[in-house]
């Protein structure tokens, strides 16, 4: 009655298994491309634009120039 399953230690195996570690470099990818995208957007955000720098400009070279 009882019955004798024998594991294949193949199949558990990462390297021999490709429906496996397809799988799992998917959803590895997916992560990855999610946290670097969340991180970048947070480091936007915590940075922000501060606004629009003063920023000295010669008279001469302004879109109406004024010379001397």
């Amino acid at each position: 009655m009882d019955q004798h399953t024998e594991i294949n230690p193949r199949e558990k195996d990462f390297t021999h298994n490709w429906v496996n570690s397809s799988v799992f470099l998917f959803y590895l990818q997916v992560f990855l491309f999610v946290a670097f995208t969340f991180g970048c957007a947070f480091s936007l955000y915590t940075k922000g634009y501060k606004g629009r720098p003063e920023v000295p400009v010669q008279s001469s070279s302004e879109y109406t120039p004024q010379y001397k």
